[in-house]
């Protein structure tokens, strides 16, 4: 227990100007890949802090590796500051209220603010506690993008970042206080473009070849197609170019972006191939031409069920959160319908 409470004096006694970055990540809610001030934020803050920071890895602006110590286990703590679009809000509203006078309309609908925030006093104090107590070891930050629907993380793996390491630690805010123990699924995610033949819908429409239809033709395969897939997999889709906004005018054009997701990597392919297949078929029934774009993949989480014990068995000699009754009646609003 010892152990415990040295970390959480070393927490508590930088905790403000961490809750200060997050502030500053919430307001600026940088879509992902386009994190470019909340990335040099984090890693100027960390450079601060002694440690030495590669900016721009794996070929990503916003991408950075920060590390402190020497020798001993590689731990890695990662953490993420892109936002979504159209999620803007005003901080502690409990409706849907964008900011007021903000400069974007995007937000941080899962906490990616307070995500990056947490993991970066994390590894702070980590390097601190080990240095204090004359442990060997290396901690690592690792800036991560575009966690939201990109998957920067994939990028950084497949250039090696991580395959040094002996731990790597993160976590998600979310309604209860524990170790994240669930299986998550993988994914693969594309955009999916059908070219077709422009012509005036009521002159010459059998001159055209309708680029939308394609596309809605896939959306209804791919609707047939989810009643023989496995129950635990998931598809979603959403209009990027719906063909235009003239009625009289056959759409050239028309895009959508498809996520595939199944509990395991091999599910997930075999499920994008069938995808593929209605696609190619939507475009032949329409006489359009059918344009692939993979944009990303992810495996599914591989536990480390000997690191998860662990966290578990600190975490609750740690015990639960304080909470005030302030924050016992906001969480109670936050609830209501």
């Amino acid at each position: 227990m010892k152990h415990i409470a040295s970390v959480v004096d070393l927490v508590e006694a930088k905790q403000h100007r961490y809750i200060s970055l997050a502030n500053e990540i919430w307001s600026l809610a940088e879509m992902r890949y386009a994190e470019f001030r909340s990335a040099e934020l984090h890693a100027s803050l960390i450079e601060e802090a002694g440690f030495k920071v590669n900016r721009g890895v794996a070929n990503m602006p916003t991408a950075f590796v920060a590390e402190a110590g020497s020798g001993g286990p590689v731990i890695g703590f990662l953490g993420e500051y892109d936002a979504l679009a159209g999620l803007s809000q005003e901080s502690g509203a409990l409706t849907c209220m964008p900011a007021a006078g903000a400069a974007t309309s995007n937000g941080h609908g899962c906490g990616h603010h307070l995500l990056g925030s947490a993991a970066h006093l994390a590894a702070v104090v980590a390097r601190d506690y080990f240095a204090a107590n004359n442990i060997d070891a290396t901690v690592r930050f690792y800036g991560c993008p575009a966690e939201e629907a990109a998957a920067g993380k994939t990028f950084m793996a497949r250039d090696g970042l991580f395959d040094d390491l002996d731990v790597a630690l993160s976590w998600h805010p979310s309604v209860a206080n524990s170790v994240f123990m669930n299986a998550t699924l993988a994914n693969v995610q594309a955009y999916f473009r059908f070219h077709g033949k422009s012509s005036h819908a009521a002159l010459a429409p059998h001159l055209g070849r309708s680029a939308l239809d394609a596309a809605e033709l896939m959306n209804i395969g791919v609707n047939y197609l989810r009643e023989h897939m496995p129950d635990e997999a998931r598809v979603h889709f959403a209009y990027i170019n719906s063909g235009g906004v003239s009625t009289n005018v056959i759409p050239v054009l028309a895009e959508v972006l498809y996520t595939i997701r199944a509990p395991r990597s091999e599910e997930a392919i075999d499920l994008f191939k069938r995808v593929k297949d209605i696609a190619a078929g939507a475009a032949l029934m329409t006489g359009t031409r059918l344009e692939i774009v993979f944009d990303k993949a992810c495996s599914n989480i591989l536990h480390n069920d000997t690191l998860d014990e662990i966290l578990d068995r600190n975490m609750r000699a740690l015990g639960g959160l304080e909470v005030n009754a302030s924050e016992t009646d906001f969480a109670a609003k936050s609830r209501a319908p």
